[in-house]
């Protein structure tokens, strides 16, 4: 071999040897949302949990690839994309939702799962005990199924008179069962009575609500707001509550900020944030089934008072006093 010929050989592979390196470097995340592309706040979900990669060392296109899907409420969907995710052979999956985590382990028992906003995942079948989750799942639950009686006590604080309670959920989570049933154990010490509300389709949700308004003293409580059926029609039953004069909360921050009246559940932000740092020791080699999934640390209650004026509440001050945050 000419001398010319092998320094250029060697210069050559003093050049690949280095980008080689980078490449094994570089790990792979799949993140299913169960929100839009365009939903502002799915949108402020996944920049917190890229804020908290990168405090943990983790830059995109430098030693991290993150592959997103985005269901927008749908279960064909979410089977569809969890079965692409996995086909990508990545190192770690974040799921948003039970239904999502479910759909993942259909298609792969062995790819790590970490989830955030998910109700009951033991009820679920998602991990086999909260302390020890075995299997491939791991993550951050949203709420003890009692914080939804705390729910009904903060609306009868906020709207006295109230004695009917319509009752939004999605039956088939647990979010939506387990929550029912939680109001219906407390209903009684508070003299409501309360009628269940389907989440099927838009036309279904305007048709509930609007029957039920037709008589007085009414309220709402929507059950499981990050539910993958319910976050599509935020908007719509945020307006609908309005129009009809009907006091409502919500169990995410989201929704008073988008003009819903109260709301009071974990801080859903702190939940990515801290998904971060569980992708982050799998990516470093612990086990899903060996991490721990930890209930919220933080809950937070929101008035919009903008709101309370337009359906003619006057706010009690000591409920203003416990509040978060008041959007006037």
């Amino acid at each position: 071999m000419r001398r010319r010929e092998f320094i250029t050989l060697l210069g050559g592979a003093a050049i690949a040897w280095p980008l080689a390196a980078r490449a094994q470097q570089m790990r792979r995340i799949g993140v299913l949302m169960s929100g839009s592309a365009d939903d502002p706040a799915a949108l402020a979900q996944i920049s917190a949990f890229a804020q908290g990669l990168q405090e943990r060392g983790w830059s995109v296109g430098v030693n991290v690839r993150i592959d997103y899907r985005w269901g927008a409420g749908n279960v064909d969907r979410f089977r569809k994309y969890a079965a692409e995710l996995v086909a990508l052979a990545p190192d770690v999956i974040l799921a948003t939702a039970g239904s999502i985590v479910a759909a993942l382990q259909q298609a792969s028992r062995t790819v790590p799962i970490v989830f955030v906003t998910t109700i009951d995942p033991v009820g679920g079948g998602l991990v086999e005990s909260l302390a020890r989750p075995g299997g491939n799942a791991t993550g951050f639950s949203t709420r003890e199924f009692s914080m939804f009686g705390k729910s009904l006590e903060l609306l009868k604080e906020i709207a006295p008179r109230m004695s009917r309670v319509a009752v939004i959920r999605d039956p088939a989570v647990a979010a939506g069962s387990g929550g029912f049933a939680a109001i219906q154990t407390v209903a009684p010490s508070f003299g409501v009575e309360l009628t269940p509300i389907g989440v099927r389709t838009a036309d279904e949700i305007e048709r509930s609500i609007v029957a039920f308004a037709r008589s007085g003293n009414g309220g709402v409580i929507v059950v499981g707001p990050t539910s993958s059926v319910v976050q599509p029609h935020r908007n719509l039953i945020i307006t609908l509550a309005t129009q009809h004069r009907l006091p409502a909360i919500y169990t995410n921050t989201i929704w008073s900020k988008a003009g819903g009246l109260i709301s009071y559940g974990p801080d859903n932000l702190d939940q990515f944030r801290r998904a971060a740092s569980y992708v982050d020791r799998i990516l470093k080699g612990e086990k899903p089934g060996d991490l721990p999934v930890q209930a919220p640390i933080k809950y937070e209650l929101v008035i919009n008072l903008k709101t309370a004026k337009a359906l003619g509440i006057e706010v009690p001050p000591t409920l203003l006093a416990r509040a978060d945050e008041v959007i006037e």
